[in-house]
């Protein structure tokens, strides 16, 4: 059995879940295009940059979800999936997915999004183990902080260990991991694996990749 690790945003998916979700409410009037856009267009490149403060980010993120009822959250999640999420699911991607799966590996998707708008994404990939940022929630009810460390950067190798822990294992149980990512924030968790993949790697990682001798693929 090999230990499998997907990347979401960019990777699997052909765009951003976190960025479309803000947009998604957006265009839904959900929240006020002057005020949010071009904040939510600010953090996209500050991510893309490498400058990202995620703690900032996440409380621009998640303070929605504290503002309405779970069950209108879902409502509104199940309209994003179906405009913007499956869009941008291509074949090859679900074929990825699925042939590690089938091979009977230990797949899971690590991702720094939070688990309220990647859990559905996770469950249109038939992928039952999702590790990513966890948003505080109190009966029920999401606070708009985040719980826990959030999955990003160094984040995603003490969430992983965290995941395989809570299952009774460790990296030595598996004498090959993959990583798939598309971004230079992921280099610590791609440094981590025995067998990292750059997926449509931004400039930065590319030449990471090439120069390290890194697989790299398009997933088109």
């Amino acid at each position: 059995m090999e230990l499998v690790l997907f990347d979401l945003d960019n990777t699997l998916l052909d765009g951003d879940s976190d960025y479309e979700w803000a947009q998604f409410l957006i265009e839904q009037g959900v929240l006020e295009r002057a005020s949010y856009e071009q904040r939510n267009q600010d953090f996209f490149d500050q991510y893309k940059a490498g400058t990202l403060d995620i703690y900032a980010f996440l409380d621009f993120q998640l303070a929605p979800l504290a503002q309405y009822p779970r069950t209108q959250l879902d409502a509104w999640h199940a309209g994003f999936m179906a405009e913007k999420i499956r869009p941008m699911i291509k074949e090859a991607s679900r074929r990825l997915v699925s042939e590690s799966l089938r091979d009977g590996h230990l797949c899971a998707i690590v991702t720094a999004t939070n688990s309220f708008v990647t859990a559905p994404i996770a469950r249109e990939f038939g992928v039952k183990h999702l590790v990513a940022t966890e948003p505080e929630e109190i009966q029920g009810k999401f606070t708009g902080k985040v719980t826990g460390l959030p999955c990003f950067r160094e984040g995603k190798i003490t969430r992983v260990e965290q995941w395989l822990s809570a299952q009774g294992r460790s990296w030595k149980d598996f004498p090959k991991s993959r990583f798939y990512s598309d971004s230079h924030n992921d280099l610590p968790l791609l440094e981590r694996v025995t067998h990292p993949i750059a997926v449509r790697p931004d400039p930065s990682l590319r030449q990471t990749a090439l120069a390290r001798g890194w697989e790299v693929i398009a997933l088109d």
